[in-house]
């Protein structure tokens, strides 16, 4: 008996098969179909678009991408409109039509509060004006008793209050308590980290943030500190409100891993002074602030 006459006489069995056939005949199609829909196996490089405008990102759209922007900020180093941050990261693999998700510049500062600064100390101070939107700009140590704390604050040359409405992105300079005695501060340890954290991190150590270098960088988002001017050793103590240059270069993930591995102490550089040794002339050499400059009682 062949498969033909079974199939015949047992016709259950023959729409058993049937129901099979039919059944991979569906699966091949729903599998070829989520292959189409989902474009599996077709992926494509995530350009990077911080530093442009949005509307160049718009126009520039090879693989129909849909941009959500999520976030303005104010930068008044930047036009309005650029691009500074984008999720996923420029590189990731992506699909068509893939939403992304970007940050960028506004064109005109909003209006932010000045906060209560008097009687904090520098690291506060820096965080509190950061916080609501503003910049902090130059330390100027005056003679005070009340070290490392802040007395009086300015804008633009005048001076400012608490409550008082800015523009944010505003430089806010603060005038801070020198203190008795000839106590110091150290280079903080900013090698490896962006510009704005690398001026936050020598603001807060109570030391002003001097020329700052950005040659061959293509990038400054993506830039990094490389080299320090005094140079950090973890134990030297300078004046506080010395001014610190900062160099800065093009970076991956990588490569900053690198420049913190590789980074060594210049050993000429430590001093075994003691804290109630040091004298503030030692440094003759490097910028040190004026103590008179711009101070009104």
């Amino acid at each position: 008996m062949n498969i033909r006459d079974f199939l015949e006489d047992h016709p259950l069995a023959r729409h058993i098969l049937y129901m099979i056939g039919a059944s991979l005949v569906i699966i091949f199609l729903a599998f070829m179909l989520i292959k189409i829909v989902a474009r599996q196996g077709k992926e494509y490089e995530l350009p990077d678009f911080r530093g442009i405008t949005l509307t160049n990102m718009i126009k520039y759209n090879p693989y129909h991408l849909r941009y959500v922007v999520i976030d303005s900020v104010y930068d008044a180093d930047q036009e309005g409109g650029i691009v500074i941050q984008q999720d996923p990261k420029p590189g990731t693999m992506i699909k068509t039509r893939r939403k992304v998700y970007v940050t960028v510049t506004t064109f005109a500062p909003s209006d932010v509060v000045l906060p209560e600064l008097s009687n904090m100390t520098v690291r506060s101070a820096v965080s509190a004006l950061e916080a609501a939107g503003l910049r902090c700009g130059k330390l100027r140590f005056v003679e005070s008793p009340y070290r490392n704390m802040i007395l009086e604050c300015k804008c633009k040359g005048k001076m400012v209050y608490a409550g008082e409405k800015m523009a944010a992105g505003d430089v806010v300079d603060l005038y801070v308590g020198l203190g008795e005695g000839n106590a110091g501060t150290r280079v903080p340890f900013v090698i490896g980290q962006a510009p704005a954290k690398a001026r936050r991190g020598i603001l807060s150590a109570s030391m002003n943030v001097g020329t700052e270098h950005f040659e061959g960088v293509t990038d400054r988002s993506s830039a990094v500190c490389y080299r320090l001017n005094p140079d950090y050793t973890g134990v030297t103590r300078y004046p506080l409100g010395t001014y610190v240059e900062i160099w800065y270069c093009d970076a991956t993930e990588a490569d900053v891993e690198r420049i913190i591995s590789n980074f060594q102490v210049d050993s000429s550089l430590i001093f075994e002074n003691e804290y109630d040794d040091y004298e503030y002339d030692t440094y003759s050499s490097d910028p040190t602030p004026d103590f008179d400059d711009g101070w009104d009682w």
